[in-house]
Formats: C-alpha cells, sequence, structure tokens
C-alpha cells in the first residue's frame, strides 16, 4: 500500500511528544512560568514525574483513571445498586 502525501489525518491518533516525555506533561511549565516560585517548581515536577511514569508503563490519562477506579470498585460488581436490593 503507498502512502500518498496527503494522508496526514493518519498522524492524528498520534501522542503529542515534546522531545522526550509527553507533551501533556509540559503544560505544567505554563503554571511555572506564569507564578515562579519554589512550590510551584516543586508541584510542576511531581505532575511531569507522574505523566513520565504513566508513559514507562504504557498508560495514558484515560486509561490510567479507568484503571484507578476498578481498582477502586473492586472485583465483585452487582447488577443492582445496593440501595434497591
Amino acid at each position: 500500500m503507498a502512502i500518498l502525501e496527503d494522508t496526514h489525518w493518519r498522524d492524528a491518533a498520534r501522542t503529542p511528544r515534546f522531545y522526550f516525555m509527553d507533551a501533556y506533561s509540559a503544560i505544567p511549565l505554563l503554571f511555572l512560568f506564569l507564578h515562579i516560585s519554589l512550590t510551584t517548581f516543586l508541584v510542576c515536577v511531581m505532575v511531569m514525574v507522574f505523566f513520565i511514569a504513566l508513559e514507562k508503563f504504557k498508560f495514558t490519562l484515560p486509561v490510567f483513571f479507568r484503571w484507578l477506579k476498578a481498582s477502586i470498585a473492586g472485583p465483585m460488581r452487582t447488577a443492582r445498586p445496593w440501595w434497591r436490593q
């Protein structure tokens, strides 16, 4: 299958990258530039480390939240809510 020059839509699902990290982890840098302080710097570093750790485990943010919700809910799910049983 030949790659045509007008098929740029195929790259629409790729994760945006900012050099070596996910571009979403660079968003806290905006807050750092708007309010420069040690606390903001530490929060930005923690958020960036969180995103880098997610990328290391091959998670995206929506997948991580689905995994977290399933972990909190537990293995047993009822078909009816507890208040109608």
